[in-house]
């Protein structure tokens, strides 16, 4: 049994292939389980009906899909009642303004279909300002910080900061070192919890995350 207490930061990592988006997603709900048990605040997930699911968790991936459909509208999505104001004031936290005022049409420019117009990295901006309009109490980050150039790592990493103030995060990381800090790591091999603790406890007693380290 794993357990993810509120406003904490709890790390998946583990081999390729070994299961850490499938907990993820189960994890979000977006599948639901066959064998075991999920539970948000004492409740099975799947008697949770999906509208009020959806509204505890925001989900940043390394696949963010974007509407065809404008800019402003892309980051809306995160909560359809924003005013234009939210909507912008998400995004400078992103760190969106200095591509969208690159822009032909700034936020009214489409973005084509799956974001086509823009670079992956753009797309995870507007994904990120999408989750932090939403405001949901739990953020799960599929490798948020996928396909961002180095250029603006540094960006992305301080809205990823931004947006997980005082929430409770769960986080896919490949990269160990930007999860160092984790409250709890689980370390998942082959479909099943290998070992859990803190980085430095981990270090001492589990190989493989040992390996991973190195």
């Amino acid at each position: 049994t794993v357990t993810v207490p509120q406003n904490s930061m709890t790390a998946l990592v583990g081999p390729s292939g070994s299961g850490k988006s499938t907990l993820a997603k189960l994890m979000a709900g977006f599948w639901d389980v066959k064998n075991g048990v999920i539970t948000m605040g004492g409740h099975d997930l799947r008697e949770i009906p999906l509208s009020q699911l959806y509204d505890q968790i925001a989900f940043v991936s390394q696949d963010n899909y974007l509407f065809d459909d404008t800019v402003r509208e892309n980051i809306r999505m995160g909560r359809l009642s924003a005013t234009d104001e939210e909507v912008a004031a998400a995004a400078h936290k992103a760190g969106c303004d200095s591509f969208i005022g690159a822009l032909e049409k700034g936020y009214d420019t489409v973005v084509g279909g799956g974001g086509a117009h823009l670079s992956g990295g753009e797309r995870q901006r507007i994904a990120i300002a999408r989750a932090m309009l939403k405001d949901a109490p739990i953020v799960i980050l599929d490798e948020a910080t996928a396909y961002i150039d180095p250029e603006n790592e540094a960006v992305i990493q301080q809205a990823v900061a931004e947006l997980v103030k005082q929430k409770t995060v769960i986080v896919i990381a490949h990269r160990l070192s930007t999860i160092t800090g984790a409250d709890n790591i689980l370390v998942i091999q082959n479909g099943r919890l290998a070992a859990e603790g803190k980085h430095e406890a981990l270090l001492e007693n589990c190989a493989l995350y040992r390996e991973m380290w190195q």
